[in-house]
Formats: C-alpha cells, sequence, structure tokens
C-alpha cells in the first residue's frame, strides 16, 4: 500500500471544472491585489508554539469553515518562520484584533523593524488555553485550534483547524484592514 492510498482527501473526486473556462487565463498579480485592497477584512494575529519557542504573524487570510464541528481555515505564507512552526507544532491560535491594537499588528507583520521577530511577544499580554499556542488578552476573540489538515496552495499553507477553545470580547471594536490601512469598526449594527 503506497502512502497515497493512506491519505483521507475531502475533495469531489468526481467533480470536474467547467471545460469552456479551462483556457481562460487568471488576472495578473498587480490587477488581483488591487481588488483584494478594496476587501475589508478582520487583521489577525496568529501564533503558534513548538518546542517552547512561540512565534506569530499578522494575518487577514482567516475564515469560518463550518459551525459543527467547529471549523476554521487560515491561510499562512510558505516563507515565514511561524508557518513552519506551525507545520512542526500542529498547533495554532488566531487571535482578532481589537481597533487598539493595531500597533501589535505592525509589530507582528514585522513593521517595526527595531522588534526583533523573537521579541515579538513582550508586546500584549499573553495566556494561554488549551493548545499552549500564545492567546492575546484583549483581543475581540480568540480561536484555539489544532490543525487537522494542511493544504499546499501555491505561495500559502492552508491549515484547516478545529476549534478547541475560544473567548470573545463583545464590548471591543474590530480592527480591519483594508486598501493598506488599518480601521477600527464599532459593533453598532446598521438596522436595515
Amino acid at each position: 500500500m503506497t502512502l497515497m492510498q493512506n491519505i483521507d482527501i475531502n475533495q469531489l473526486l468526481d467533480w470536474a471544472p467547467n471545460p469552456a473556462l479551462a483556457d481562460l487565463p487568471a488576472v495578473q498579480e498587480n490587477e488581483h491585489r488591487l481588488g483584494m485592497r478594496q476587501f475589508a477584512a478582520a487583521t489577525t494575529v496568529i501564533t503558534t508554539l513548538h518546542q517552547q519557542q512561540p512565534s506569530g504573524l499578522t494575518a487577514t487570510a482567516v475564515c469560518s469553515v463550518t459551525a459543527e464541528p467547529a471549523r476554521l481555515v487560515a491561510f499562512v505564507n510558505k516563507n515565514t518562520y511561524a508557518a513552519q512552526q506551525i507545520l512542526q507544532s500542529g498547533l495554532l491560535c488566531i487571535n482578532a484584533l481589537a481597533g487598539d491594537q493595531a500597533e501589535l499588528a505592525c509589530i507582528f507583520a514585522g513593521m517595526r523593524k527595531a522588534i526583533a521577530p523573537q521579541d515579538r511577544f513582550q508586546h500584549g499580554q499573553w495566556e494561554t488555553l488549551v493548545t499552549g499556542a500564545p492567546v492575546l488578552g484583549g483581543a475581540k476573540a480568540n480561536f484555539d485550534c489544532r490543525v487537522i489538515k494542511v493544504f499546499d496552495e501555491s505561495t500559502h499553507y492552508a491549515f484547516l483547524c478545529d476549534v478547541l477553545a475560544t473567548q470573545s470580547n463583545e464590548a471591543a471594536t474590530a480592527l480591519l484592514y483594508m486598501g493598506g490601512a488599518f480601521y477600527t469598526l464599532s459593533a453598532t449594527p446598521i438596522t436595515v
């Protein structure tokens, strides 16, 4: 039996793409980036712990997959140290930042060159829940997860995760990222 026979792939193997679209080229990278800059996305700091060493990065490519079971997916650039640590540890925490945590987003994005990656966790208040991954205090929400599958998607890994513990801060505003800038979003709903 080969290794491939042992892998459980949740892919619809009998589905095929539309053949009429198969030869059409995808948009150029710069066009795609311009369009994606118009998306307002939650700003997160994804953290992990491997061999007692914490690591983390700022990310916006996170989304809910299912509520039952509780699952999220996080896309992390393969070239980051944190991506390699997540692969090794099999755990991560997605910390959705509150409106007053933009500086932490900058620190974990590597925008503060004076702060070495190993010193990032000296900023913010950190604790743990279930997995041991660093959990940011005061965040809008925290999702402590075990990685159950990893998909290799071009420049990124897609980490499919089961959520093992959560915390929510309903009183906090949310930190969004759009067009190369941070914005806060109040929790005031719009009546429609």
